[in-house]
């Protein structure tokens, strides 16, 4: 995949790579206009295009799922998420729930009540603490979940076919590096970001 700002002038035609197309624009249609617009500006392009593709990958990768094996079990991304935490960690609490997916407690709330209209899911209210919401899948939940993950499985080696044993295992190690980092760093990072737009705000 070319990097933003590499571009070349003027070939044959694009590469197979450059006819793909995420939203309206190629890769390099968008090459090209972010090239234009960010000429003269002091930036780290390598980390630029690395996010920018990681971005683009991600948002395949799901579009991908969903109009694949998800679709057939009538899910979207957000609905599997739901299921998969829940069905790794038996009895979980919402809000945990909503953390380890992602997404918001308002978001979740929406979902689960999905899930559980199909009877996928169940939840409980324990008596010593009303406040708490607990949930658990529904043994048509754990019946779908056993059946559907390898069938996810497979269109994840799809997805990543191609790379080898060394280069998958490289891009998990990488990834998970990302990963690691914004949950050591991120936290001190956004906290200073805030207090000197706080700062700033006040002057």
């Amino acid at each position: 995949m070319p990097e933003i700002g590499r571009a070349e002038k003027c070939r044959n035609g694009p590469t197979p790579e450059e006819l793909f197309v995420s939203g309206a624009h190629t890769l390099r249609q968008t090459e090209e206009a972010v090239t234009g617009k960010l000429e003269g500006l002091e930036l780290d392009f390598r980390a630029m295009t690395a996010i920018s593709n990681l971005y683009r990958v991600a948002s395949s990768v799901r579009n991908h799922f969903e109009q694949t094996v998800l679709k057939e079990a009538d899910l979207t991304w957000t609905a599997f998420v739901v299921l998969w935490v829940v069905w790794i960690w038996e009895s979980i609490e919402n809000r945990h729930v909503a953390a380890e997916a992602g997404i918001t407690k308002g978001t979740l709330t929406g979902v689960a009540q999905t899930l559980e209209n199909r009877g996928l899911i169940v939840r409980d209210i324990p008596a010593s603490d009303r406040r708490r919401t607990v949930f658990s899948l529904t043994p048509e939940g754990e019946k779908l979940m056993t059946t559907l993950f390898p069938e996810f499985n497979r269109e994840e080696q799809f997805v990543l076919s191609g790379l080898g044993e060394r280069r998958l295992t490289e891009l998990g190690n990488t990834l998970r590096h990302v990963l690691k980092h914004l949950e050591k760093e991120g936290p001190e990072r956004r906290a200073s970001r805030s207090s000197d737009r706080a700062s700033e705000g006040g002057r």
